[in-house]
């Protein structure tokens, strides 16, 4: 699905069109426990920025973790599984419209699309205007999951990604690709540099979950993941250098 684009000099886009799956949780202020931490906000954006620079046309899902994880909600809050998610489609409106925010003070045209109707904020997920606001050169934000309970927003990168035929999803992790078993617990830890979805599934490997890698092997759309905040990471891996692991055909 990959088309390739020409960018600035020294900058060569491997990829036309991208989705990047960015963590809610990790939009979080790890000293104050604040939902939304402005100085990370603004690194996110700055990373973002420099891919727009080169032609690239965005897609964006972030997920809500920081502010309310359905799927936990009945667990520790005695939420319904289903109220739940909604509650969580709702906080990804909300770091939606702070991505927006600080995206568009540094001069960068962005829309936001829900996948619930709440026209006051957000455009309603129109496919073919999602496709041209990225042809006009704007981000595009995908917030509010698919619109239905019981589907992560893995789920929705690896279903707008198929719907609007990226390249790629590049999904930002706190770690640097996937691993053979938690790196964080063992020391020991193999990092693959590339994956077959084949091997993925049978090495149980937790590239995303179950039903959004599914997805991804149908369409055949690539799954790169790589550490958010190492310097360039996305303008990297956006101009096909060797970071992260890549999960293909």
């Amino acid at each position: 699905m990959g088309d390739e684009t020409s960018g600035q000099p020294g900058h060569t886009p491997k990829y036309k069109r991208i989705i990047l799956k960015l963590s809610g949780e990790a939009l979080k202020c790890s000293d104050s426990g604040e939902a939304i931490d402005g100085g990370i906000l603004q690194i996110m954006a700055d990373e973002i920025m420099k891919v727009h620079a080169l032609g690239v046309q965005i897609g964006l899902v972030v997920g809500g973790g920081n502010i309310f994880r359905g799927s936990l909600g009945e667990k520790y809050r005695g939420v319904d599984r289903t109220t739940g998610d909604y509650m969580g489609m709702l906080a990804t409106i909300v770091n939606s419209l702070a991505l927006m925010d600080c995206l568009e003070k540094n001069g960068v045209p962005v829309r936001v699309q829900s996948a619930i109707r709440m026209d006051r904020v957000a455009e309603p997920f129109i496919l073919r205007r999602a496709i041209r606001h990225m042809e006009k050169g704007r981000v595009v934000i995908f917030a509010a999951g698919t619109g239905n309970p019981y589907f992560s927003t893995d789920t929705t990168a690896a279903l707008r990604a198929s719907e609007i035929q990226a390249g790629v999803i590049m999904k930002a992790t706190k770690v640097d690709g996937v691993y053979d078993k938690d790196p964080v617990k063992h020391a020991d830890a193999v990092k693959y540099d590339k994956l077959s979805y084949t091997e993925a599934l049978t090495k149980r490997l937790k590239v995303m979950d179950s039903t959004a890698f599914s997805l991804c092997m149908d369409n055949h759309m690539p799954i790169l993941v790589f550490r958010m905040m190492d310097t360039d990471a996305i303008l990297r891996a956006v101009c096909g250098e060797a970071i992260g692991t890549l999960v293909a055909d």
